[in-house]
């Protein structure tokens, strides 16, 4: 091995990638709410992310298509920069540690470490007149027929304080994990792997293919979505809650390669109206491309921003 190939190899494994972030400027800020020892998620200015992986040694920026080393985060970063002065940059950064010593995840409350899918289990459905139901249809403005679906298939389930649980679950329909709503609090739960929420249009979840799939950022906002256009049967409405890490990304592929044989089936990209979630939807599309499927960009009216906006403010669509 050459000597600059050996530098080269030094860099990559003595530069964090997490580090990095929280050193480029303006620097990067960790959300300990929604990240895990495996998947730090770190936030900059309005929607950017970037998620560390591989112990420091790989990132993907949620918004785009981006991946790779910490050669590759540079360049993503300050794309003014060739090789050489990524190089360079690099060097002054070996050894340095991100501000946390050690990972550790800020717990909810009332949060433990009981499995993702007992805690699920134990957990109340959610009913009409709770402090979680009447956060979902008062302040949220979700009408009842669409709440009435999402209980119907075990979508949605309580949490303490008021805090609506939103049902993430693979293609056999296997709990993974469950996103987090409330009044004064979001988050992800602890030991879970996000893939999908799933909203069908229809009754039976396993027994039709949707021909039509909307994809939105957060599960409120597939709701949202689902409501304003009263749960059309051919649709499956869906939400990431965040940015597409890998098990979202297989499970969105599996579901497009299973419509990509239907007649007339598309793509709805309902991500948010801003920036970010235009980088959100363009990635969709390519997802969607690369399975045959056409795609459609969804926004809603006015210069809303979100779905559930559409709903908040009195607005049709």
């Amino acid at each position: 091995m050459s000597g600059q190939d050996e530098e080269l190899q030094r860099l990559r494994e003595g530069v964090n990638c997490a580090a990095l972030l929280e050193r480029m400027p303006p620097p990067w800020r960790l959300d300990k709410a929604e990240s895990t020892r495996d998947c730090l998620k770190y936030r900059r200015g309005q929607g950017e992310i970037i998620i560390v992986n591989h112990g420091g040694h790989g990132w993907w920026d949620a918004g785009s298509t981006a991946k790779g080393d910490v050669f590759g985060l540079v360049q993503h970063l300050r794309p003014d920069l060739n090789f050489g002065h990524a190089r360079k940059l690099l060097r002054e950064m070996v050894g340095l540690q991100p501000s946390f010593p050690e990972y550790e995840r800020v717990r909810s409350r009332g949060e433990g470490s009981t499995p993702a899918a007992e805690r699920w289990s134990a957990a109340k459905p959610l009913r009409p007149g709770s402090r979680a139901w009447r956060y979902l249809a008062e302040v949220r403005r979700l009408p009842n027929p669409v709440l009435r679906a999402a209980v119907a298939i075990d979508a949605i389930r309580e949490g303490a304080y008021g805090t609506a649980w939103f049902a993430h679950r693979d293609e056999t329909g296997a709990l993974t994990g469950f996103d987090m709503r409330g009044p004064e609090f979001r988050g992800f739960a602890k030991g879970g792997d996000k893939t999908l929420f799933r909203l069908p249009g229809w009754i039976a979840l396993r027994e039709v293919r949707p021909r039509r799939m909307a994809v939105a950022e957060a599960p409120i906002d597939a709701l949202s979505l689902a409501a304003v256009e009263r749960l059309q049967g051919d649709t499956l409405y869906v939400a990431t809650s965040g940015g597409m890490g890998p098990g979202s990304v297989h499970a969105l592929d599996l579901l497009l390669a299973g419509m990509a044989t239907l007649p007339g089936a598309l793509l709805s990209t309902a991500t948010d109206n801003d920036p970010p979630g235009e980088r959100y939807a363009a990635f969709l599309a390519e997802r969607a491309a690369a399975a045959g499927v056409p795609c459609e960009r969804l926004l809603p009216s006015g210069g809303l921003n979100d779905w559930n906006d559409v709903l908040t403010r009195g607005r049709g669509a």
